[in-house]
């Protein structure tokens, strides 16, 4: 990074519930959940190995990198399948710090582990070179080197949670997997999200169906309407809102769609919130003032 950036965030991989390919998808990416970020001391912090942890991985063996953390909003299947092709787990040197939800219904360890058993895979977690500490449950506040990081229950089938990255009197909230107009267990109100965003610079959440959708067969899931979250981003004054977790249906052209109705509203509301939709290996830099 260059003098007077706060963070560094690469996206992975965008798409939800499962990977999907075709000509449609080109655009927005087709892997799942995996975001990197990048600190002012080049600290590397990996939210959730969805397949998109793969490429991740090519690309920091390429890099010569082998010291990480990664952190894990939840253990449904699409934010971890990616996990047993991270290349650097097979490397010696590799140390990983692995931190989790304390609301995770089994231990981190327990919950990677899983992929890796046979008869799904044919290595075993206890036969990976890379050296793992495994953190677990963190505080509702915690630090990695300068980076502050603050948790936030999300409302989901299963739970999990969702985080806000501070350094440098500067902000990114990232929340995917969140039900804005549905409290699960340990989920909270919409108020409760609104005061968690306030003021970010950049919030990436949650936008994974189209009302019809949502109100056909999708109510109690765990995802947002999209106008929902803008909503949220809105209200929250935020500096500058990312759709997320899209569809797996969902088609270049549609997020398309989504992304100029939300652009719509916002000058309609008199806003001046930036909006797009979160893509694969999209860069994102949130300056110092």
């Amino acid at each position: 990074m260059e003098e007077g950036e706060f963070v560094f965030i690469r996206c992975w991989g965008a798409r939800g519930s499962i990977p999907v390919s075709g000509k449609e998808y080109l655009k927005y990416g087709g892997d799942t959940t995996c975001v990197e970020l990048r600190t002012n001391d080049d600290s590397i912090i990996i939210i959730d190995a969805g397949s998109g942890i793969r490429r991740l991985g090519n690309s920091l063996v390429k890099a010569g990198r082998k010291d990480f953390n990664i952190i894990f909003t939840h253990a449904h299947w699409d934010h971890i399948l990616g996990f047993p092709f991270f290349k650097p787990l097979y490397m010696k040197g590799t140390q990983i710090n692995m931190l989790g939800s304390p609301l995770a219904q089994e231990s981190i360890k327990q919950i990677i582990s899983k992929t890796m058993q046979a008869p799904n895979f044919p290595v075993r977690l206890q036969d990976i070179k890379a050296e793992i500490s495994y953190v677990g449950a963190c505080p509702d506040w915690f630090r990695i080197k300068g980076l502050s990081i603050t948790q936030i229950h999300t409302s989901h089938p299963n739970q999990g949670m969702g985080y806000k990255f501070s350094e440098d009197n500067k902000t990114f909230v990232f929340i995917t997997d969140n039900e804005l107009s549905y409290v699960h267990p340990s989920g909270l109100k919409f108020e409760d999200y609104v005061e968690f965003c306030k003021g970010a610079d950049l919030l990436i959440h949650d936008s994974e169906y189209l009302p019809e959708e949502y109100h056909r067969y999708a109510r109690t899931w765990g995802h947002s309407v999209y106008l929902d979250s803008l909503n949220l981003a809105l209200e929250a004054g935020v500096k500058r809102f990312g759709l997320f977790h899209h569809n797996q249906d969902r088609t270049d052209e549609q997020v398309d769609s989504m992304v100029e109705e939300c652009k719509r509203i916002i000058k309609q509301r008199g806003s001046n919130l930036e909006c797009f939709a979160v893509a694969k290996d999209m860069d994102i830099i949130i300056h110092k003032p």
